[in-house]
């Protein structure tokens, strides 16, 4: 018998004190691990395309593009360090320690919750560009972005150490055994601040976005045969704004539907138990979008496609590459 337990035993010298191992079927770990490595590697190497894309090119230097990037970069975070983090917790046991148990939880944290700010300040961004159109390159000019992305990273990198702080202080308080790694949040303050507030302010400024793009759209189709030349070039402006405003939409509208099932599945009650399949398959879908944003990047985006080919075929390497003409 004392054989028998020492096989199921996360720590088989600490007997009563050590947790119990949670072994999957082989095939579905199996699977859960080749998945995840996959997505993870491809999320690391589509986000990195991004990256050096709008890093490198002069003419992608604009205030949209520079949202994109914060969120390619905290897209990029979730494939290397967060994805990898989740292989681990499947394991049936925890072996690294309360502390680092608690800092890796930090991670998805912080990245996700990035990218929530990140797609509030890109409608925010839609919003002026549609709404108020005149103003919006006075409004929204590159050191108001950068302004803007720097204080977004910092309110999240604070925002998550202070809603884990209780679980830094004293790591591994909420572990019922040796070998889990378990930590305890405020899930309602989580909800409001993570979910309601943001997702009801991309929301919002959608739907006003959307209320004046079909405006602007009828308004154009009844009044293009009639303007002058100089009339013309706003309204291929208005156009080209639209088109930024569709694409974006998109790329929300995917991110809404990766990141709410997660919540909705919280607000409705049902307990997650970490390290189940049900657990693992919504922090999955939370964590694919990631994967998803360059995908889409791109289908909409010829930019995007244009800029992979010089990256890959090197040409990125040439004296003045930055300058080429990419639009």
């Amino acid at each position: 018998m004392e054989t028998l337990d020492k096989t199921v035993l996360c720590f088989p010298q600490l007997h009563n004190s050590s947790c119990r191992k949670h072994t999957r079927p082989h095939s579905e770990a199996l699977l859960i691990y080749i998945v995840l490595s996959s997505v993870s590697l491809l999320t690391v190497f589509l986000n990195l395309l991004v990256i050096i894309s709008i890093s490198h090119f002069r003419q992608l230097h604009t205030p949209t593009n520079l949202l994109l990037l914060s969120l390619g970069v905290s897209d990029f975070l979730v494939g290397l360090l967060v994805m990898p983090f989740q292989i681990l917790l499947i394991e049936p046991c925890w072996l690294l320690g309360d502390l680092i148990c608690v800092m890796f939880y930090c991670l998805p944290f912080i990245t996700v919750n990035t990218s929530v700010v990140n797609m509030v300040l890109i409608s925010v961004d839609r919003y002026v560009a549609i709404c108020d159109p005149l103003r919006y390159p006075s409004k929204i000019t590159q050191k108001r972005i950068k302004v803007s992305v720097l204080l977004c990273w910092l309110y999240c990198v604070i925002y998550s150490f202070l809603f884990l702080l209780d679980n830094l202080r004293q790591p591994g308080k909420y572990n019922s055994c040796y070998g889990e790694c378990v930590i305890n949040i405020n899930g309602g303050v989580d909800i409001v601040l993570g979910f309601i507030l943001p997702i009801s302010s991309i929301i919002i400024l959608y739907i006003r976005v959307f209320v004046v793009a079909v405006s602007q759209a009828r308004s154009m189709r009844s009044h293009i045969a009639a303007v002058k030349l100089q009339r013309s070039v706003t309204v291929t402006v208005k156009k080209s704004e639209l088109k930024a405003a569709r694409n974006l939409g998109v790329i929300v509208a995917v991110f809404l539907m990766c990141y709410c099932p997660f919540y909705c599945i919280a607000l409705s009650g049902y307990d997650l138990t970490i390290g189940s399949s049900t657990n693992t398959l919504m922090d999955f879908l939370l964590y694919f979008n990631s994967c998803l944003n360059p995908v889409i990047y791109a289908f909409l985006y010829p930019w995007f496609r244009k800029t992979v080919k010089l990256i890959v075929t090197l040409e990125i390497l040439q004296p003045n590459s930055f300058e080429t003409n990419i639009l």
